[in-house]
């Protein structure tokens, strides 16, 4: 049997979880018109600051292209110095490098997609949720090429930026990986380099043979640094240092990573579009969600009373969290995943049903309510826990995390396999252990009353 004790800490835990969902979930900035008067609130402005830094629980809402809209981009591939039998390779190898510049920012769904007629090679990427095209160009468009120069001591200040440097053939080709970090003096965000093999040995007789000379740091043409070398570097270890912010190290760190693309990529066309679901539908599925829910609660609170309206308070704690969720975690919202969402409530509301049923049966035998209530909850579980650990199986094939070659590799129906996981598992939460807390606190035998 439980005790009151445990009973007090279960049900702080739910209120605890609650409300900390409830501060997520709400929008950055709404306003409220209270006797006529309008009231503005800020999420940001509510929280305290510990110090000198304010907590945030400013989340936002992901929405994927067929609901926010979002960027798309054409992108040709220069095939001109590949072979003809290796340019589907070279494509795809692209296609891949483009998709990890986008997944090393989150959980957006890239529509990644190719097309090739003739001599035309090109990639389309549409980019949910992002609403500045340039930023979308920086990110996939460009390809940072890092290389290292030597200063020419003996240019004139009229000399032009190639006569100032002369190449020294490490470049980005031998870059084994670039990792934003900070620098554990200075505290300030530096992009570290570790060069392969051939790369270190290059580095290593660049840095011992000019001591006192300047080697500069070039990307894409451009001098970013102008380091003096002032000791032989033999490690193959470099680090970049300058005015950066972690966004800014973090972009060029996954620049500097995925580099070095198989053929040059040129933009031919950038846009923004829009919803392709529209306004219209978007209304249309919330409304229809809205009617599925109040119908889901009237059923619950006619054929179990009490019973189905703990569980109908249990399915709006459900909504209320995964709404957190999925705020917390980034998860872009598209129609499928919304899919997701209903399939994932569906099973919470399983789980009550399966409870309650046993409980009914249970008091059909003589059982009293507390005895009922114990019963049923660990009756059923078996049932819960075979449904939805099936559930979990079918999800984490759909999301193949271990990028196995037989399985599903498709950005869409990895993102609804996340989403039902990721609902599945709150289910359970609310489905299981919010609904035994409120039926110990609401459904109870009459000596259970009094003695508390």
């Amino acid at each position: 049997m439980w005790k009151k004790s445990k009973l007090v800490r279960d049900y702080f835990i739910v209120l605890g979880v609650v409300l900390i969902a409830f501060f997520i979930a709400l929008p950055s900035t709404f306003s409220l018109n209270v006797a006529g008067r309008e009231i503005n609130f800020a999420k940001s402005r509510a929280l305290p600051s510990f110090f000198g830094r304010r907590l945030t629980f400013d989340f936002p809402l992901k929405l994927g292209l067929d609901i926010a809209g979002g960027v798309q981009l054409t992108l040709n591939a220069d095939m001109s110095q590949i072979a003809s039998e290796d340019r589907l390779a070279a494509l795809q190898a692209a296609v891949e490098i483009v998709r990890q510049r986008v997944d090393a920012y989150g959980l957006n769904e890239p529509i990644i997609q190719t097309s090739t007629s003739g001599d035309q090679y090109r990639i389309i990427v549409e980019i949910p949720g992002l609403d500045d095209v340039d930023q979308a160009v920086a990110l996939i468009g460009t390809t940072a090429q890092l290389d290292f120069r030597l200063q020419n001591s003996e240019a004139t200040m009229a000399a032009t930026l190639d006569d100032l440097f002369t190449p020294t053939g490490l470049d980005g080709s031998m870059l084994e990986r670039a990792l934003a970090t900070v620098d554990t003096n200075t505290r300030q965000q530096v992009v570290q380099l570790q060069f392969s093999d051939e790369g270190q040995k290059l580095f290593g007789d660049l840095t011992s043979q000019h001591i006192g000379d300047t080697l500069a740091i070039f990307i894409d043409g451009y001098p970013i640094m102008l380091p003096t070398i002032n000791s032989a570097i033999l490690d193959g270890s470099a680090v970049i240092t300058g005015s950066f912010t972690s966004e800014q190290a973090r972009a060029l760190a996954i620049q500097l990573n995925s580099g070095a693309l198989p053929v040059p990529l040129t933009i031919l066309s950038q846009s923004q579009v829009g919803a392709s679901l529209g306004e219209d539908s978007v209304r249309a599925s919330v409304f229809a969600g809205i009617v599925g829910l109040v119908l889901i609660a009237i059923f619950m609170v006619l054929n179990y009373g009490l019973k189905g309206l703990l569980a109908d308070t249990c399915l709006a704690i459900y909504c209320l969290i995964i709404i957190a969720v999925y705020k917390v975690f980034g998860v872009t919202m598209t129609l499928p995943a919304i899919a997701a969402v209903m399939i994932s409530m569906g099973m919470a509301v399983d789980s009550n049903i399966l409870v309650f049923s046993r409980m009914k049966e249970e008091e059909l035998l003589g059982r009293t309510r507390s005895q009922a209530r114990e019963l049923s909850f660990g009756r059923a579980m078996d049932s819960i826990k075979d449904a939805n650990f099936i559930t979990l199986m079918i999800a984490l094939i759909l999301i193949n995390p271990l990028d196995l070659a037989f399985l599903n590799s498709s950005g869409t129906i990895r993102g609804f396999g996340m989403t039902l996981f990721l609902g599945v598992i709150v289910g359970l939460f609310t489905g299981i252990f919010v609904t035994r807390t409120l039926t110990r606190v609401f459904i109870r035998d009459p000596q259970e009353s009094e003695r508390s």
